[in-house]
């Protein structure tokens, strides 16, 4: 019996169905593997020996369907690696021909013309698709750390982007997505950089130059997330845990020596100046490239 489960559950991609288990075990076993979390559950009907992941789900999915489901949006984009969202709930597109229903952890949506193509084997959405369609739905700022993060993990380019937008056009969003599109850079290396940046920019402030590369007197080179080279300015993002690790608290101090020496200016900005003080964080680079100036 225990032979005919694993066969089951191999050839199905680590799932079954209440039926199927209930004719392979009989209904005692069965239920008696669920009381003792033998058989987790995937889906209402859908059961996997282990605890569902993203891929065990999807694989659940396909067998309530009789088909391969389709990903879109949130889910696509972490397929692809730029999921700033870090998002949950598994969104796909209802197959031809079957009508899935939404559920907890589950949103269906309509293909409306969505260009498809594979990744890892499974159908999804096309990737500069997928970020513009995921950008339509955001703020400005992470819905240019979506355009951002796709572009750096080199699923789509800037062109493939901008035909996405031209096929998505009329649609919500999409003028805020057109907007933010000449904006967008595969130098950003963290969502939270992309929203600095474009705080920067709705502040007034020039467009920086991002990862900017300085050398030192002793021949080190430094990397600055922006920078004003005119003005020999530049700012970092710090996170919360930026000082937690010795060595790169040292590298940190060790950087600062290096470009005072060489006379460039370097502020730190956090989340709460870029979300909570922005006109203050812009005043203050501001004030930097002022006195720079003189």
């Amino acid at each position: 019996m225990s032979e005919a489960l694993d066969d089951l559950l191999a050839a199905q991609g680590g799932v079954a169905t209440t039926g199927q288990l209930l004719r392979v075990l009989g209904r005692a076993a069965f239920e008696s593997g669920v009381a003792a979390g033998t058989f987790a559950p995937v889906w209402t009907g859908v059961y996997s020996r282990a605890e569902p992941d993203t891929l065990l789900r999807l694989r659940g999915l396909d067998l309530r369907a009789g088909e391969p489901v389709p990903i879109c949006l949130g889910t696509a984009a972490a397929a692809y690696g730029f999921d700033v969202e870090n998002t949950v709930d598994l969104h796909v597109l209802t197959p031809e021909g079957h009508q899935l229903r939404a559920s907890d952890g589950l949103v269906v949506h309509r293909r409306e013309g969505a260009p498809l193509t594979t990744i890892d084997g499974r159908v999804a959405t096309e990737p500069a698709w997928t970020a513009v369609e995921v950008a339509r739905g955001l703020r400005r700022a992470r819905g240019l750390a979506t355009l951002d993060a796709a572009l750096r993990t080199g699923a789509c380019d800037e062109r493939a982007l901008r035909n996405a937008v031209d096929r998505q056009a009329g649609r919500r969003g999409i003028v805020r997505v057109r907007e933010l599109l000449p904006l967008a850079s595969p130098l950003a290396e963290s969502p939270m950089e992309s929203e600095s940046r474009l705080a920067m920019i709705d502040g007034g402030l020039p467009a920086p130059v991002l990862q900017y590369e300085i050398v030192d007197l002793s021949w080190r080179t430094w990397r600055v997330d922006f920078a004003w080279p005119q003005f020999r300015l530049a700012v970092e993002f710090d996170g919360f845990d930026w000082h937690s690790d010795t060595d790169a608290f040292r590298r940190d101090r060790q950087k600062l020596a290096a470009l005072n020496e060489l006379g460039w200016t370097m502020l730190s900005i956090v989340a709460d100046d870029v979300r909570r003080r922005p006109a203050e964080m812009v005043r203050r680079i501001e004030g930097a490239m002022a006195a720079r100036a003189a």
